[in-house]
């Protein structure tokens, strides 16, 4: 299997975009990816986004990205006030806020929702992701849930048995409002971690899934 490798430039940092419609969003879909990253690359920038959380959920969000984030270089969190549910009629102000996103940074990867999901929220953030960076690698993420989306992805990033470990004990810990969901247990985020490994034949078994719309070699 070709395995492929980000360009390493001493004179620029790895610059890394994450985006979540929702508080977890980032850490479910690519958490290990970003434990990886920041392990791997010490220069790494990350400008991390979330659309919907308030009260808790927005304290939830920061507290978890923090430690996701603990290593990096240098990173921004900001948790938005959009409501939960409604993205699509609030789709005109949510791409006023990617314009923003546009104007002042400049991604090596972007790391967004997969456009075939079922949440319409995550949808939208997939969709204008692809709108506003348009020349940029950029990797969709699969959240599981009730509705069985999560199709047949086609990139892969393996994990080491402690990447995967952590995530999932940083999930647990930083989101306790959510403990109460049903799917929402360390066993539905390493389940999907081994069939992602096998997948790509991880060498530790397990990894994290994206889509990848278009990829220049």
């Amino acid at each position: 299997m070709l395995r492929l490798v980000l360009p390493t430039d001493d004179a620029r940092p790895l610059k890394l975009l994450c985006l979540g419609a929702h508080a977890d969003d980032i850490e479910i879909g690519c958490g290990g990816t970003v434990l990886r990253l920041v392990a791997e690359r010490p220069d790494i920038v990350v400008r991390w986004v979330v659309f919907s959380g308030d009260g808790r959920r927005d304290a939830e969000a920061r507290d978890s990205a923090a430690e996701f984030l603990a290593g990096s270089a240098a990173h921004e969190v900001e948790v938005m006030k959009f409501r939960d549910g409604y993205f699509p009629s609030q789709h005109a102000e949510i791409k006023d806020c990617f314009e923003t996103l546009k104007r002042g940074f400049e991604p090596s990867l972007v790391l967004t929702h997969w456009s075939g999901d079922a949440h319409q929220d995550h949808r939208i953030v997939s969709e204008l992701t692809g709108n506003t960076f348009r020349n940029h690698l950029v990797l969709q993420y699969e959240i599981p849930k009730y509705d069985g989306d999560t199709g047949s992805p086609n990139f892969f990033v393996p994990l080491t048995r402690a990447q995967a470990a952590r995530k999932v004990a940083l999930l647990a810990r930083h989101f306790p409002s959510q403990h109460g969901r049903g799917w929402f247990t360390d066993e539905t985020f390493l389940g999907l971690a081994r069939l992602r490994g096998i997948g790509c034949n991880a060498a530790e078994g397990l990894a994290e899934a994206f889509f990848a719309g278009k990829v220049v070699f």
